[in-house]
């Protein structure tokens, strides 16, 4: 039997070590040969490709493909390499391709075919986001850098298709067609629509704004969550301040629809003893139940009904941070990366440290919960 298939599957016991194993408590299977360094983003293998394939970039300059077997086990297949670090990573629709985005300013085209990898993007700052946009009458790379700059580009020409001035730079993006969402520096959150040709669509003000303080922390990761007909409705925004925003793009009833939610908190409860708070470092959207991963700082990632506006399931501590998260297409495996993130400063890094890649069943713990 499949151990995709069934409830056999990744973390259900039977992996890993004992429960006194701080790498790895949730039992869930280990990438093999996984980067050297701290790993910024995954993504796996669209659905118009058979079989399951992971992508990793990583502070190592390098970006990897696994291949992920039925049986659960994983093997590497290829590698790039950047002259910089890999801070994100996408696939064509078709599989085919992945896309890469480097601190060396560049963004890559790499033919999995070939094996080959050539230069299809430039800016004047590293490159944080890449992003592959299929629309019916074009199709392109957008790319989001630290240059405030957001670029489209046609992956013949040396010449972006349009460029479009950010009001600062590009710290997360998403993209699902027809709709982009770029948050930036100072808390700027752009709306994009990309039918005809991308433009413009709406600017909106931090939703993670602090009740009482009026402090908006700086924005960390995004993502955009579908409507029931399929179609890109809003998105979740994550902070460094344990707190994550629900925001509708065109909401029925936006004091009720619209909300935030602390995450990634621990220990103190009230002002006596305050609690440690740590960054959100990665959210993603499950494809089929539409319930959502978050990853953070504090080595836990955490399975979320939005809907239902209730937590499904928060995982054991790890002993580094978590820095990254991706579900395969069917929403069965969600894979997590260990590594450290610097958010505690280059005391705290040790680089005898190993950085992993963890696999888990994801097909029942992210089920909606009932509505009563």
């Amino acid at each position: 039997m499949s151990l995709f298939g069934g409830s056999t599957g990744f973390g259900a016991g039977g992996f890993g070590a004992a429960t006194t194993d701080t790498h790895n408590p949730m039992k869930d299977v280990e990438v093999t040969s996984p980067p050297d360094d701290s790993i910024s983003c995954l993504a796996f293998s669209p659905p118009a490709m058979p079989g399951n394939f992971l992508i990793g970039g990583s502070w190592a300059n390098d970006v990897r493909c696994w291949e992920v077997q039925d049986n659960g086990q994983t093997v590497p297949k290829a590698q790039q390499m950047h002259t910089g670090p890999v801070l994100d990573v996408c696939w064509s629709e078709d599989g085919s391709k992945v896309f890469t985005a480097s601190c060396d300013k560049t963004a890559k085209m790499w033919d999995l075919n070939s094996n080959q990898a050539i230069q299809i993007a430039q800016h004047d700052a590293p490159i944080r986001t890449v992003h592959w946009i299929k629309a019916p009458n074009y199709n392109c790379i957008m790319t989001g850098s630290w240059d405030k700059t957001l670029k489209f580009w046609d992956t013949r020409s040396p010449n972006p298709m349009m460029s479009l001035q950010l009001p600062e730079r590009c710290y997360c993006a998403d993209v699902v067609y027809p709709m982009a969402v770029v948050a930036s520096a100072d808390r700027g959150l752009i709306v994009y629509q990309l039918e005809n040709q991308p433009s413009e669509f709406r600017r909106i003000d931090s939703p993670l704004k602090h009740q009482v303080t009026g402090l908006t922390y700086q924005h960390r990761c995004i993502a955009i969550f579908k409507d029931k007909q399929n179609k890109p409705a809003g998105f979740a925004l994550g902070s460094i301040e344990g707190r994550v925003a629900i925001h509708y793009i065109n909401p029925p009833n936006p004091a009720k629809d619209n909300f935030t939610f602390k995450c990634h908190r621990s220990n103190g409860t009230n002002t006596a003893t305050p609690q440690d708070i740590y960054a959100v470092n990665a959210i993603s959207f499950h494809p089929v139940h539409g319930t959502l991963a978050t990853v953070g700082s504090d080595g836990r990632f955490s399975f979320w009904d939005k809907d239902a506006r209730t937590k499904l399931k928060t995982s054991e501590q790890l002993d580094q941070p978590i820095t990254a998260c991706s579900f395969n297409n069917n929403g069965n495996i969600f894979a997590y990366a260990s590594s450290y993130d610097w958010s505690k400063g280059h005391e705290y890094y040790n680089p005898q440290k190993k950085n992993y890649i963890f696999l888990r069943n994801a097909t029942e713990e992210l089920k909606p919960r009932n509505k009563k």
